[in-house]
């Protein structure tokens, strides 16, 4: 036999070998076949290739792994069960960079799951190869490499320290500055992972002078990369005034404003997440973003989408009306900048054409900052006729408890400065108890010292409708019940009880006319006085004809003395 027969005996085997890593590489890529290959043993006939001679077979090998382990969470297991991963982390230290970055797939994929898989995954010394890796010189392994250190950091912060404390910042600075855009867009997503978690981290981040280099990457055209830098300042800019003086620092504004306009979703929601955690650190940050046209660019967003538009997840309106909420919340001369661009009408549709609830939530939550500050904040909210809908939304059975939780607090802080009496009327016929003694308490303010507010209550019906109210003895809406009838009189205040028409009818009932003796009594005292005034007439009549005789008497007696 001719050593040439020899050798093609090996030469097919090892072209088997290779069909057969290919195959299975192919196969694994679709979830649906996993099962069926968990069921033929795929991980133990994969485990000897990954040592075969042959580089190829080892790639592909390392290759099909990864998307087995990527796909499912129970072979990600096995594997750390079987001992592969220290064979695995030996190829990434001896192999070209096609074998490295094949390894780096499988190790990625392994932390892609949960923390307890991460952790594994350290122990078994891939932190270091991480490390390793990310000082290679090719941009694919420094790739893979800030891939795995950003699947690692994202579960919690102790390993998100982990690799801080392993030196990764420096490097991942050193890769924001390579020309290869991917490698720049997957180490910016690792900082965020890592930045994200805590302050100290977020600050670590800072003292390794990666903020400017993000600040710069932000000018770049590619839509992908600025998505990422701006999630990356937010998760730096979120956790203190400080850090979100270092973002501003580097100069973001009004670049970050002017992003609000991308034709990208993603870009503008993560440019509207920027402005939201840079307002809500201070005042001094909300006029800065104010002064270079945050305000003007959060509301060009919400005028540009109708209510009903957008995936829940990619809606970019949720964190822009968070950002107009903390801004209004800072000062009220702020809420009133606010309420000038019509964003109280921008909101009151939003509030009631959606139906989605994390949009609604967020809605509410911002008008109750537009409207804690002042009366005229809070009319301005109830010009839109908006306490109506908050009450319907706290009363429905399908919101959420976050959504109650925010229209109580929403209504709480408005009603408490609303002096609007016509405002206030409606919410007494529906508004539940919990939200009752927040209007009756405004009533009890404003009645005692308007005459015509008392008299509009009155025809208003609206006094007769607190009297219909259950309130429990000594709680706040039972006190307030008594301050607003206190303001009326008494007899108003009877005549509006419940019950009180139906005592009239009784006594109504219960009555005894007198109309007759009545009409005998006056008779007899016409008669009577009838009597007394001839004996009066008949009184005069004789003394008047006594004098005369006198008088002729007295004439006769003077003539006879003559």
């Amino acid at each position: 036999m001719s050593s040439r027969t020899i050798l093609q005996v090996f030469e097919n085997y090892q072209k088997s070998r290779l069909a057969f890593v290919q195959t299975v590489s192919d196969l694994a890529s679709r979830p649906q076949n996993i099962p069926y290959m968990k069921s033929a043993h795929a991980l133990d006939l994969l485990k000897p290739l990954l040592v075969d001679v042959c580089p190829q077979i080892k790639q592909c090998a390392a290759i099909a792994l990864g998307r087995l382990v990527h796909n499912d969470a129970e072979i990600a297991e096995e594997l750390l069960d079987v001992g592969l991963l220290n064979m695995l982390l030996h190829n990434a230290g001896t192999g070209n960079k096609y074998q490295k970055c094949a390894v780096l797939f499988v190790l990625r994929s392994l932390c892609k799951h949960n923390e307890k898989m991460a952790q594994a995954v350290i122990k078994n010394g891939a932190l270091q190869t991480f490390f390793c890796c990310l000082e290679d010189f090719e941009p694919a392994v420094k790739e893979a490499a800030a891939w795995g250190v950003g699947y690692l950091a994202r579960h919690n912060k102790n390993l998100a320290e982990e690799c801080v404390n392993a030196g990764v910042l420096p490097l991942l600075m050193l890769a924001l500055q390579e020309p290869e855009l991917s490698l720049k867009q997957i180490a910016t997503s690792a900082i965020t992972d890592i930045a994200k978690h805590t302050e100290n981290l977020a600050m670590a981040v800072v003292d390794a002078n990666i903020v400017s280099y993000l600040a710069r990457n932000l000018q770049n055209s590619d839509e992908k990369l600025k998505k990422q830098c701006l999630a990356a300042l937010s998760a730096i800019a979120k956790h203190s005034p400080e850090l979100a003086e270092v973002v501003v620092e580097a100069e973001v504004f009004p670049t970050v404003c002017q992003l609000l306009s991308h034709p990208c979703s993603a870009v503008r929601r993560n440019a509207a997440c920027l402005i939201r955690d840079v307002a809500k650190q201070s005042l001094e940050l909300t006029q800065l973003v104010v002064n270079t046209g945050g305000i003007g660019a959060l509301l060009e967003v919400l005028f540009q989408y109708p209510s009903k538009e957008l995936v829940p997840m990619s809606d970019v309106r949720i964190p822009c009306i968070s950002a107009i909420g903390f801004i209004a919340g800072q000062s009220s001369q702020l809420a009133m900048t606010v309420l000038g661009c019509r964003t109280i009408q921008v909101l009151a549709r939003i509030l009631k054409d959606s139906d989605e609830d994390n949009l609604l939530t967020v809605t509410a939550w911002a008008i109750g900052q537009i409207g804690r500050h002042s009366p005229e904040h809070s009319a301005a909210i109830a010009s839109e006729n908006i306490f109506p809908r908050l009450v319907q939304l706290f009363e429905k059975v399908n919101s959420s408890a976050d959504l109650k939780d925010k229209c109580h607090g929403t209504l709480k802080l408005c009603l408490q400065n609303c002096l609007l009496v016509s405002a206030l009327e409606p919410l007494l016929a529906s508004a539940p108890p919990d939200i009752l003694k927040y209007v009756l308490g405004q009533y009890s303010k404003v009645l005692p010292n308007d005459p015509k507010a008392r008299r509009l209550f009155v025809t208003s019906d609206a006094l007769k409708k607190i009297q219909l109210i259950d309130a429990k003895p000594g709680s706040a809406l039972m006190e307030y019940i008594q301050v607003i009838n206190s303001c009326f009189p008494e007899e108003i205040v009877r005549y509006y009880t419940p019950g009180y028409p139906d005592t009239l009818l009784e006594k109504v009932e219960q009555y005894e006319p007198q109309l007759m003796t009545v009409l005998r009594e006056t008779s007899q005292i016409n008669e009577e006085m009838q009597t007394d005034v001839m004996k009066v007439m008949s009184k005069n009549q004789l003394s008047s004809d006594s004098e005369s005789m006198e008088i002729q008497e007295s004439a006769g007696k003077k003539k006879q003395i003559k």
